[in-house]
């Protein structure tokens, strides 16, 4: 009876084990694209809400609907996070051509270059921090949900899995909550322009408490808000787009 050499039998393992490990990263890697079209119907968690829970960290956060917020914030959201929403698909080209000439040229600008679309990538399916790896895998990703998710939904989505506060708020409601004790249906302008300044780093800002450097920038978001340039057209309910169109 014979009986295989162990160096053959450690070979056969290694091979084995290899190709376990390229199917569940090729798992890893296609699952994202098989979950995003279900988020048109299903509300998501984000990444980082997930693995508060897995540290048994606190996380609150109440979906709502966007057509329950005040109308004023996801436009100022949009002005002040990705105000080409509603032309590019996924990806803003031009505002990442600036972003990297202006990182070539030693230039610190305000926010980065990555739209609405990256950024719900970004929750939804991969982690936080700046890394290439991460910007390779995401931007295909929001390729990809801008072809399979309405704007729209695109928009909702982001507003009620955003990170929006230091002890686990999540979404505008819990935001709104927590900084001014109403909800995201009841903000006032200055009160949602103030929300949306605290989007890039919510565990240091506060729109409670709001620095003289965050009141200034909230200010800016507001006057772009209330600006005439139509950056939220692709997020309005279909009846407002037609009553818009009937005006020209």
């Amino acid at each position: 009876m014979s009986v295989a050499p162990p160096r053959t039998s450690l070979r056969r393992s290694l091979l084995r084990a290899i190709r376990v490990l390229v199917v569940a990263t090729a798992i890893l890697l296609l699952l994202p694209y098989a979950l995003a079209p279900l988020y048109r119907v299903i509300d998501p968690v984000s990444m980082l809400m997930l693995w508060r829970w897995a540290k048994g960290a606190r996380v609150e956060r109440t979906v709502v609907p966007i057509d329950r917020m005040t109308p004023i914030l996801p436009r100022t959201v949009l002005a002040a996070e990705d105000e080409r929403f509603c032309t590019h698909h996924g990806i803003d080209f031009d505002e990442l051509r600036r972003v990297v000439k202006a990182e070539a040229d030693g230039v610190r600008r305000p926010r980065g270059g990555s739209s609405i679309t990256q950024q719900l990538a970004k929750n939804l399916f991969l982690w936080p921090g700046r890394s290439y790896v991460r910007k390779v895998l995401e931007m295909p990703l929001a390729l990809w949900i801008d072809l399979v998710i309405p704007k729209r939904r695109q928009l909702e989505i982001y507003l009620n899995i955003a990170e929006w506060g230091p002890h686990g708020e999540f979404g505008a409601e819990a935001g709104a909550r927590r900084a001014f004790g109403k909800s995201a249906a009841a903000l006032s302008a200055s009160e949602a322009a103030l929300l949306t300044a605290t989007l890039p780093d919510p565990i240091r800002r506060n729109a409670a408490q709001p620095s003289p450097a965050l009141r200034r920038l909230a200010a800016t978001y507001t006057a772009r808000a209330a600006s005439g340039a139509v950056v939220d057209r692709c997020i309005q309910p279909a009846r407002q787009r037609d009553d818009s169109d009937s005006s020209l």
